[in-house]
Order: C-alpha cells, then structure tokens, then sequence
C-alpha cells in the first residue's frame, strides 16, 4: 500500500477549492498506476465516445469503479457496464482510493473513475462536471505523462487561467471551485518519459452517486 498519509500542502492556484499537488506522484508510483491502467483496459478497452449531438470525442476513455461515465447520442450519465463489452467495469485500484483519502477530504469513497487517454493531438473543450449526485463531493484529478496546459474558469463566468500539469501531480475540484470550467487547452509532446509512445492519461475519481 502505497504511503499518503502525510502529503504536503497544496501549493496556492489563486482559486478558492483547486488545489494542486505539483509531483505528488513519485516515478514508481507512476509507473504502478500506469500498470492499473493497463491492465484496466485490456478488461475495459479504451473507446472513443461521441457527444450527444454525434461528435466524436478526440480523447479515447475507459473507466474504473461500480460505475463508469459515458457519452453518446443518449446523453452523459454514468453506467454500470462498458458500452461496447457490456461487461462491469474493472474494480478501482488501492493505490487510487489511497490517493483519494489523502486528497479528497471526503468520507464516502469514489464510485467512478475516468481514464482519459490524449495523444499528442487530443484536446477536451471547457467543461462543467455537472452528471454527478452530489456536488459536494470533490473531483479528485491525476496526470501521468507529457504535460497538459489545463484551463480553469470560474463556474459564475470570468476570464480564465491555465496551469500546467505534469506527470506525478494530482489536483481537486471542490468547494468552490467543484463546478469549475475546465478543459485541455494542448499536450506538450515529448515532456515525459513515462509512456514509451508518448501521450498523456488523466483519471479523475468521482462520487457519482
């Protein structure tokens, strides 16, 4: 079991509820989580959704946890089963639920998590997380890979601002800034060595219901 109990303060973002971790992650534990992920969607593949309106995204996803989030011409909600297997998505990781109690500051444990693969060219557009329960419950969010330019803009409406995100650090969405907008502006190509083809992958771990 990996040892969290004593992380570090969050580092200030200059939004009140996003707190970041920069290098929360060391290499070894990187390398443990990307062997999840592996492992993760052999049973789960990486698919690739389309948004209600019937564009497809240019992320490809998986999931972990009793429930998975999904999107296609339905709609956004979470599931119990992979669209395409139709079998039970795989079982969280201990190392992931030990970053969430460390992380979180939350009692109830993430029922979902999303793993998120960009390549060098995917982007995600300015979003809220708005298909959970309860949005008291924080979204707690981990980088491996190259860097992301992250972008944050107040859920009220307001200029944004970006942060980079790099292999090993981990960010939260709560209070505050739960139902922030946020999206992925670029991957930076060639700023880690963690994946051997390069890319980056995001898990975000949610109480969804």
């Amino acid at each position: 079991m990996a040892d969290f109990s004593s992380p570090p303060a969050p580092v200030p973002t200059g939004l009140d509820g996003f707190l970041l971790w920069p290098g929360f992650l060391d290499l070894d534990q990187q390398k443990q989580i990307v062997d999840h992920v592996r492992d993760a969607v052999r049973l789960a593949p990486l698919y690739r959704p389309v948004t209600p309106g019937g564009r497809a995204f240019s992320v490809r996803m998986s999931n972990w946890g009793p429930l998975g989030w999904v999107s296609d011409k339905s709609g956004y909600r979470y599931q119990k089963t992979h669209p395409l297997t139709h079998a039970p998505w795989p079982p969280l990781p201990e190392i992931l639920l030990d970053i969430w109690r460390a992380t979180a500051n939350y009692a109830r444990q993430p029922d979902a998590c999303l793993i998120n693969f960009y390549d060098a060219d995917a982007r995600m557009g300015l979003h809220q997380d708005k298909d959970e329960a309860d949005f008291s419950a924080p979204v707690v969010s981990i980088s491996l890979g190259d860097s992301a330019i992250f972008r944050l803009a107040p859920a009220e409406g307001g200029p944004s601002r970006t942060v980079k995100l790099s292999s090993g650090d981990v960010c939260v969405l709560a209070g505050h800034a739960r139902l922030a907008r946020h999206g992925v502006d670029r991957i930076i190509s060639g700023t880690s060595q963690l994946l051997p083809h390069g890319g980056r992958i995001n898990l975000t771990m949610r109480v969804a219901q």
